[in-house]
């Protein structure tokens, strides 16, 4: 199953691969030169196609729980200031997507959107430390009715060049369910209030929509 936000990719890449199989099968005549060329093109097809797959996840919906946004590894636990909506010291936890990972966004809490914005920016690799407040980014609050006011961060990585943010303003959403999408390469940060009990380690990795990342 793949995610809607690469359908236009994934038909272009489709159509290129057919059409570059039949100019080399049509235009190249050494057997194992063609058969390396070949191969290299359905990789690439491969690697497009494993970068908008988007597996189907139960999750456990809680209130007692935040769950992982997005599949990756735990790069940051630490206690930051958040200068754009808190606007005090938080505790950080950060996923960071490799191009290998699903890059599906999640909702990690139920409740009430209560700010989504998007920030243009750089292209800063995503474990930068400045990539959180210069890369391009969105920044989505959702009011839980037990924790509270819960941010998540979707950050552009050197690679990825379009954010796709599914959260307005308003909105009641679901935890676990689809939240946007980032192209390429990425980051999420989530920020808690200090004295969060957080259930992850630096290094492990993260399963979107499944791993609990912290809890009351």
């Amino acid at each position: 199953m793949f995610h809607k936000e690469g359908g236009k990719i994934i038909l272009i890449s489709t159509s290129l691969t057919v059409a570059l199989l039949l100019l080399i099968d049509y235009f190249v005549t050494e057997g194992w030169f063609r058969t390396v060329l070949m191969l290299l093109v359905l990789s690439i097809l491969v690697l497009v196609l494993q970068f908008f797959r988007n597996p189907k996840r139960y999750t456990e919906i809680t209130d007692e729980n935040v769950i992982a946004p997005v599949d990756g590894k735990v790069v940051v636990i630490e206690e930051v200031f958040e200068p754009e909506y808190f606007k005090d010291n938080r505790l950080q936890v950060s996923i960071f997507m490799s191009p290998i990972n699903v890059h599906v966004t999640r909702y990690p809490v139920n409740g009430k959107v209560k700010y989504s914005k998007y920030h243009p920016g750089k292209y800063l690799v995503a474990w930068h430390p400045k990539a959180s407040t210069e890369n391009e980014r969105t920044t989505v609050v959702v009011e839980n009715r037990l924790f509270g006011e819960v941010l998540y961060r979707q950050i552009a990585g050197a690679l990825a060049k379009r954010i796709v943010n599914y959260a307005k303003e308003g909105m009641q959403v679901v935890q676990g369910t689809d939240a946007g999408f980032i192209k390429f390469g990425s980051r999420v940060d989530l920020y808690f209030p200090i004295g969060t009990k957080v259930e992850v380690k630096l290094g492990q990795k993260a399963v979107g929509g499944k791993t609990i990342i912290a809890k009351l």
